[in-house]
């Protein structure tokens, strides 16, 4: 069954999701969480780590294929030969303190001697951690590289997930607009074409919604239901490429590009992967993400509420200068801000909630979309702080 929200009018929140899913190949993209960790744990299965002396590492370059191995002894004195994949052989660069971008262009002989050279006397640690599977070197990172597997993301996913009755899910679609509301369809199909879970050999971005429960976060101009309805991602790299972590939000319709439209209280744990991540993982992340998905819906109807009572000015001259002192607009955008919501609200521009809905208004007439998205957070931050 369908429901609107007043998502056409708050613009688009929040575009992460849809830089995934426009960038993801075929076979990067699932359709369910089980088959998502099913890709990633049987992978980590195949995989080992292994602690090595730069000393007892040894780059060779292949003259017919110009093509590198590296080979090295690890701390159980077992001799291994891997081929580095791109993301292997831009971290040995980095910490051989030789630039990648350089290295690709030379013949893959001297590209080792290069290489060879700066792990043994340029770097300042003579350990390194190394990661991959038969004949494959998939990342090189430092001793203390805190590896927090994607398939463990996955699966604290799905654990709360069966918690919570499989409440969470791939997002529906918005699939038109009745009287400027937009029409969100929680059953639209999810096929690989629309999906938000993706995951490659180098990392995992999951998206789930609990989209069939909407939240009644107050009225729209109109005295019709404001609607929202929960959802978070989470990212990780178990080759180091990115940061883990998870993010929160509410919003009110995710559209056909899959972008987040009317995010309202976005919120972010980031665990970057030093020695103690895994700890930090299950320390943090865990216990936010099920306070997130546990928790009651009674804190962002609260936060509206305080918004609408939060008077910044009462006269245009106020006005503006909260817009461009406190909020950071130019005086042009103020000015635009403070008439589009007389000419949409049909009541000056009072409250910090009016003050969010004026900035997401004229947000929708920027045309580029990074500085469209910049000028909402503005808007999303005044409500944090509130």
């Amino acid at each position: 069954m369908t429901y609107t929200t007043d998502a056409l009018s708050h613009g688009i929140g929040n575009d992460q999701v849809s830089k995934q899913w426009f960038s993801r190949p075929d076979d990067q993209r699932f359709t369910s969480l089980s088959d998502v960790y099913s890709f990633k744990a049987n992978d980590a299965a195949k995989m080992s780590a292994s602690i090595v002396n730069t000393h007892r590492t040894n780059v060779v370059g292949d003259i017919e294929t110009n093509g590198l191995k590296v080979q090295y002894t690890d701390e159980n004195n077992q001799d291994a030969e891997k081929t580095p994949t791109n993301w292997s052989f831009q971290q040995l660069a980095n910490l051989a303190k030789a630039p990648a971008s350089y290295l690709h262009n030379l013949p893959s002989t001297l590209a080792a001697d290069c290489m060879n050279w700066g792990l043994r006397y340029q770097r300042d640690k003579e350990l390194i951690k190394t990661y991959g599977g038969l004949g494959e070197l998939r990342a090189c990172t430092g001793p203390d590289y805190g590896r927090i597997y994607d398939w463990e993301i996955i699966k604290s996913v799905m654990n709360m997930n069966e918690g919570t009755g499989n409440r969470w899910k791939i997002a529906g679609q918005m699939t038109g607009a009745r009287d400027g509301m937009a029409v969100y369809d929680p059953d639209y199909p999810i096929t690989k074409e629309n999906t938000t879970l993706f995951a490659s050999d180098r990392d995992i971005f999951l998206f789930l919604v609990d989209d069939k429960n909407p939240i009644e976060v107050g009225k729209t101009a109109r005295g019709e239901p404001d609607l929202m309805f929960r959802g978070f991602y989470a990212w990780n790299s178990e080759v180091g490429s990115k940061t883990a972590g998870f993010a929160s939000m509410y919003l009110r319709g995710v559209c056909a590009n899959r972008c987040l439209w009317g995010v309202e209280d976005f919120s972010e744990v980031k665990i970057r992967h030093s020695k103690f991540a895994s700890d930090r993982f299950a320390d943090e992340a865990i216990p936010a993400l099920n306070s997130f998905v546990e928790g009651s819906t009674q804190k962002i109807v609260d936060g509206v509420q305080k918004a609408k009572e939060a008077i910044i000015a009462t006269e245009d001259e106020k006005r503006l200068e909260f817009l461009t002192k406190r909020v950071g607009l130019s005086q042009r955008m103020a000015k635009a801000a403070v008439a589009r919501h007389l000419e949409e609200e049909d009541k000056p521009m009072n409250s910090i909630w009016d003050t969010v809905q004026a900035i997401t208004a004229v947000a929708r007439d920027i045309p580029h979309q990074d500085n469209r998205v910049t000028l909402e957070k503005k808007a999303s931050a005044l409500l944090e702080k509130v």
